[in-house]
């Protein structure tokens, strides 16, 4: 009898998934939160130059908090788009409790280290003495909060790989309107005689972040998607946690190593001075649009991917990758193109020092070749992940990032004086070589037999029909 788990209620995710019936609200839950961090970055830069540059070397560092909780998160995405497409929903509460639970406590425990260690990292930086106070609070606020990211990463990524896509969206919206908002009143509204600055930008993200999560919640119960409950994982389930790590270190590992590399790079232009920290915080901000519909794109196919080779189907899974990155590939180049030629009058947006412009100006050029070189990375590397082949990506992560981007930031930003923009040369040749390198693998098709779970009794007896 062909039944499914009755506390299970997830979309079909098949062949015939349409990309842009996930890709389009990832797309604008992206944009959403891009808007967002640009919104934060006028607020303050009207506020303060140096608060910019204080947040930006913050968050820096609170990204490698994020890549630590994607352990579990990318290791989730992997594992429910593989067991759905197998139709395993035995095993789903399961996967859901273990990955909430673990992730909670994995967070609390990195937000108290952040905190502890915030003023040995602030050094690693080279942060700039009127910037550190600001840094060293936005990490006390924001990164006290960092478990509620942690959960609500995970549980976004169960709604995704479910089919329901939209919430993430719906939930940005929300807490878009709650962020500007309280921005709003500790820089310029009603609470601006408190005089928090930061601190109020900094509250205004927690709030947030404890809405997201609630919101994320409410919507697995009202949808029925599952249920959590540790009766779910008792016995503990040891061995299933440590093949998720498995799964989930390698695609950590190599976002820690780009986040650790990203660190290094941002130390390279600390020491260039205040304008050089200030132009790539803000070409960032505008850099965001330009990656946004690849990345999305990206996220989708990875999906569609593991469903597919979850289900035994990795030949059409090949082809529908190739089909993602005609896409967006051409959409990527075309907005970098865009933002390049723009950038003379957006920079404007954040700031009138000429000299930043004509720094930010530099970067935006060089940033043509990054995305192109992105938008392979991002494509291939996720459908790698999805498909069970998640060393490979790991391994020559570390080899261009380290061989290629670091040493050719200092070669080309340092050592040849090119300043800002040499760095952001280094990061446009390791992104080209290693999309490559990965587009060669998945080509060669060296991912067929890394599915991580067999096809259930129940998709046999419908395939035998």
């Amino acid at each position: 009898m062909k039944t499914r788990n009755e506390n299970v209620n997830s979309r079909v995710i098949d062949e015939k998934t349409p990309l842009l019936m996930l890709a389009g609200p990832m797309f604008m839950e992206l944009f959403l939160n891009i808007l967002i961090n640009n919104i934060d970055t006028i607020m303050l830069s009207h506020h303060s130059e140096n608060a910019v540059g204080a947040v930006g070397n913050a968050n820096q560092v609170m990204f490698l908090l994020i890549i630590m909780f994607n352990v579990i998160a990318t290791a989730t995405s992997v594992v429910v788009a593989q067991y759905l497409g197998a139709k395993r929903y035995d095993k789903m509460n399961m996967i859901y409790t273990l990955s909430m639970v673990v992730n909670l406590f994995a967070g609390i425990f990195l937000s108290a280290a952040l905190i502890i260690f915030k003023g040995p990292l602030m050094d690693m930086l080279h942060i700039l003495p009127e910037m550190r106070h600001d840094a060293l609070l936005y990490i006390d606020i924001v990164g006290g909060g960092m478990f509620l990211q942690a959960c609500y990463n995970v549980m976004l990524q169960i709604l995704r790989c479910n089919g329901y896509s939209k919430i993430g969206m719906y939930i940005s919206i929300v807490i878009n309107i709650i962020n500007i908002a309280g921005n709003y009143l500790f820089l310029y509204g009603p609470l601006k005689f408190l005089n928090l600055g930061v601190a109020g930008v900094a509250l205004s993200t927690v709030v947030a972040r404890v809405v997201a999560l609630i919101a994320a919640v409410a919507f697995f119960y009202a949808r029925k998607v599952g249920k959590l409950s540790l009766r779910y994982i008792r016995p503990f389930p040891g061995k299933f946690l440590l093949q998720m790590v498995k799964i989930g270190l390698p695609s950590a590992g190599e976002n820690l190593f780009y986040n650790l590399y990203q660190m290094l790079l941002l130390s390279f232009v600390n020491s260039m001075g205040g304008d050089s920290v200030k132009a790539q915080v803000y070409c960032k901000s505008l850099i965001m649009f330009a990656m946004v519909f690849s990345n999305a794109s990206a996220m989708a196919t990875q999906i569609i991917t593991g469903h597919l080779v979850g289900a035994g189907k990795e030949d059409l899974a090949y082809k529908r990758v190739f089909k993602t990155l005609r896409v967006s590939m051409s959409i990527t180049v075309a907005l970098a193109v865009i933002n390049y030629l723009i950038c003379p009058f957006t920079l404007t947006i954040f700031t009138d020092n000429q000299a930043i412009i004509a720094l930010g100006r530099g970067i935006m050029f060089v940033d043509i070749f990054i995305e192109a070189g992105r938008c392979l990375n991002m494509t291939f590397v996720s459908s790698l992940k999805a498909a069970g082949a998640y060393v490979f990506p790991l391994i020559i992560g570390l080899i261009t990032m380290w061989g290629i981007g670091a040493t050719g930031g200092y070669a080309f930003g340092v050592l040849l004086g090119l300043g800002v923009k040499g760095v952001f040369m280094g990061t446009a040749s390791d992104e080209c070589i290693r999309g490559l390198i990965v587009m060669w693998y998945w080509y060669k098709k060296k991912w067929y037999g890394k599915a991580i779970v067999k096809k259930s009794p129940i998709m046999v007896e419908e395939e035998n029909e």
